[in-house]
């Protein structure tokens, strides 16, 4: 099993990652969910706007973007051995 879980905002780009918990608490997070952020999905950073924030991310073929404190709510496994 992996355990080098970090938050989906620590990605650099082109990294992917498999989304291994969420924290629901928030109300907008829960609506994200339903855009198929959810434990097992994987996910990419496709890039970031200037100063980091929004990140878009890249799932099912397509893109979404986030704001840093909303990927934090999801921690990631990494798929990449050589992180």
């Amino acid at each position: 099993m992996e355990t080098n879980c970090k938050s989906l905002a620590s990605l650099k780009r082109g990294q992917k990652g498999i989304i291994a918990s969420v924290d629901a608490t928030d109300p907008q997070v829960l609506r994200l969910m339903t855009l198929g952020l959810v434990e097992g999905t994987e996910v990419e950073l496709a890039g970031s706007a200037l100063g980091g924030d929004p990140m878009e991310f890249r799932l099912f073929g397509c893109g979404i973007s986030l704001r840093q404190e909303q990927a934090r709510s999801f921690t990631v496994s990494s798929l990449e051995s050589g992180d």
